[in-house]
Order: structure tokens, then sequence, then C-alpha cells
């Protein structure tokens, strides 16, 4: 039996290398306010972050997760909206969201490390 070796760029994460990122499970095509998509070579970190999102989102009545396996590096992300928006377009608001949420944490702690004579950023960081 052989065995996965995890390539360090992935975090210890065997990459699968998916053609796309995203996918969407077929369901009903007359009701694009409810989908189910499929985000390939992620875990719980992005599920959960992703979902909490989304739910902030007053259009969206229902969001939620799940790994289908745990030796499968994929989630499914299942989300229901009222009707005044589609599920895609809530998916998309959510990781819009996301970034802008990531990207001010990144800001607001490398201000305070510069503000403070106790630590300094390592050229190089991966921060």
């Amino acid at each position: 039996m052989s065995m996965v070796e995890p390539v360090e760029d992935t975090h210890g994460f065997p990459f699968t290398e998916h053609a796309q990122k995203f996918e969407v499970i077929p369901t009903d095509a007359a009701d694009p306010s409810s989908a189910t998509f499929v985000v390939h070579d992620e875990d719980h970190t992005l599920g959960n972050s992703l979902r909490y999102m989304v739910m902030k989102n007053p259009a969206v009545t229902f969001c939620g997760y799940s790994i289908p396996h745990p030796s499968e590096f994929k989630i499914h992300m299942r989300i229901q909206t009222d009707g005044s928006m589609t599920a895609a377009q809530a998916l998309d608001k959510g990781l819009d969201d996301l970034i802008a949420l990531s990207e001010h944490v990144l800001q607001t702690f490398q201000a305070k490390v510069a503000a403070t004579e106790d630590y300094e950023i390592r050229d190089g960081a991966h921060i």
C-alpha cells in the first residue's frame, strides 16, 4: 500500500489538481435560490469561515457545509436564499466579504506590529 506524501506548498494536504476549484452539484435548475457547491482542496478552515460570512447576508436563509469523507479534500456547501438573490450570488458575496475581512485583519496586524518596538516582521516572513 502506498501513501500519499504531502507536498510542502499544500500545508500538509495532498493537492488533487482539479481543473476547477468550484463545481455545482446539480439540483433543481428551475430554482436558482438553492444550490450545493463543491469546493476542492479545502477543509474546515475555509468551510466554517465561509459559512459564517455567507450567513451574515440577510438574504440567505440557510448555509451549511460538510466534508463528505475525512480522506477527501473537498467541502460541500449548501446555500438557500429568500429568492432576492441566487445562491451563486450569495456565495460570491460571501467570498468577497471573507477576502475583505482577511485583508483588514492582516493590515491591522501589520500596523500593530510596526507600532510596537517589541516585535518585528522579518524580511521573507509569510504573513
